[in-house]
């Protein structure tokens, strides 16, 4: 053995990995959002792992988060960062929108599946390396209304298909929140957004030290805006309780009419999984008017499972072109981890093979080589074996894979083929060219 010192392999925090039996469950869940999006028509991009830092920070101070590129071994030259991995997918489609415009068709419907990278404390639910599912439109000038419905339908179909523990997508409006502060005279509604978003963190109390002690709002104001973060309803008549508190603004009234339809869209999903929420702030400036933020219900203090909302002009940094959009991100890699550390996600097999073709001896690898091959033909996931061994340790090596099947060629010239199934212990004989009709699929 050589004298080598060895290094003591330790998982790193923040970047999650998983064992195969635990990854085939994910990847699973991929297949089943990817299918969803594209049941909806929306078209998968994929954009580099880094992008030119100015394309990172053309939407705000983001450097606390963002990893920059370095080489370790460098020739010399400058080290200076120009690179950064990025850290959501929303800044790389907009940038993405703007250099292929004139190749695009509008509304330009895209979803995107990659990892992105954010340089912050781990703790459940944050993590530096996760994977994202977003979906967006982008539209020249204007984006019909009907999609702020269509993108929490398509969420919750994919959240309902993945059979998830109980959840709730919230939905609020940018316009309600700005205008309901400007109906107050605040002078900077922004301000109190950012402020208000950090209520599921800090608290009712702790929003309304803020308000004062940051911004300088009256008494009557603090309670004002407290009063509305309060209110929720599962349809159209949250409006009314809305306007009970007798503020008026021509942006609010905007926001409860559009509020008021996206509820009256969805009216037809099951009762209080869609939920008007006027505490749901979402803190990025971009966002421009409808909101949305998924929760687990016996997880409240959880971070949001999905999130997006409506945006004017993104792509605006990039093309002198007003590009609005709409977009909703699921948090795969906060969902799937959340319900493995709850015991409620199942491992699978730790291998997609469906059949693993067994070796009797040497004298009959080519046999078995080409039945495995003929069974693959047929798309059916099958495995060989990788030498003749005791059949017993074959049949062992399969179960611990959790291959159901294990497939006998013939032993001999006068011998026939024949299938174990690993759970029924039943055997009987098979014909390559013609079982597994009715197979499962790994």
């Amino acid at each position: 053995m050589s004298d080598q010192r060895l290094v003591r392999p330790a998982p790193i925090s923040g970047f999650p990995e998983w064992l195969p039996e635990v990854r085939m469950v994910e990847q699973r869940w991929l297949d089943r959002i990817r299918d969803v999006f594209e049941r909806y028509g929306f078209c998968s991009v994929e954009t580099p792992s880094v992008e030119v830092l100015d394309v990172l920070m053309s939407k705000g101070d983001t450097s606390n988060e963002v990893y920059t590129l370095h080489r370790v071994q460098n020739d010399g030259g400058a080290s200076e960062a120009r690179l950064g991995m990025h850290f959501d997918l929303t800044v790389p489609f907009a940038r993405y929108v703007a250099q292929h415009f004139n190749s695009l068709t509008f509304p330009f419907k895209r979803y995107q599946i990659q990892r992105v990278w954010r340089g912050e404390r781990p703790q459940e639910g944050r993590f530096r390396e996760f994977t994202q599912c977003d979906i967006d439109v982008i539209n020249v000038d204007q984006i019909p209304r009907h999609f702020d419905a269509e993108l929490p339908r398509i969420i919750h179909e994919i959240l309902t298909e993945l059979e998830l523990p109980a959840w709730t997508i919230n939905i609020n409006n940018r316009k309600v929140l700005q205008g309901f502060y400007e109906g107050l005279g605040i002078s900077d509604p922004l301000a109190v957004i950012r402020i208000a978003d950090k209520i599921d963190k800090i608290g009712a109390d702790g929003v309304a030290g803020l308000l004062t002690s940051e911004l300088s709002l009256e008494p009557r104001q603090v309670s004002a805006c407290l009063d509305l973060a309060q209110i929720r309803g599962t349809d159209a008549s949250v409006v009314d309780e809305i306007r009970k508190l007798g503020v008026t603004s021509p942006l609010l009234d905007e926001g409860l009419d559009e509020l008021s339809f996206v509820m009256d869209e969805l009216s037809d999903l099951p009762s209080g999984s869609v939920v008007a929420d006027l505490s749901i702030a979402r803190g990025l400036d971009y966002y421009t008017g409808t909101v949305y933020e998924g929760k687990f219900v016996d997880w409240p203090n959880y971070g949001s499972i999905c999130s997006g909302g409506r945006y004017e002009d993104l792509a605006g940094s990039f093309i002198r072109r007003n590009l609005p959009g709409i977009g909703m991100s699921i948090g795969l890699t906060r969902i799937f981890a959340k319900l493995v550390a709850e015991g409620i996600v199942k491992p699978g097999p730790s291998s997609p093979s469906q059949v693993l073709v067994a070796v009797p001896d040497e004298t009959r690898y080519a046999l078995a080589r080409a039945t495995a091959a003929q069974l693959r033909s047929r798309g059916i996931n099958t495995e060989l074996y990788h030498q003749a061994d005791k059949l017993s340790k074959q049949m062992r090596y399969a179960s611990r894979k959790g291959i159901q099947y294990v497939w006998f060629p013939p032993f001999d010239e006068e011998g026939i083929h024949e299938v174990k199934d690993m759970a029924t212990g039943d055997q009987a004989p098979a014909d390559p060219a013609a079982w597994g009709k009715s197979i499962n699929p790994a």
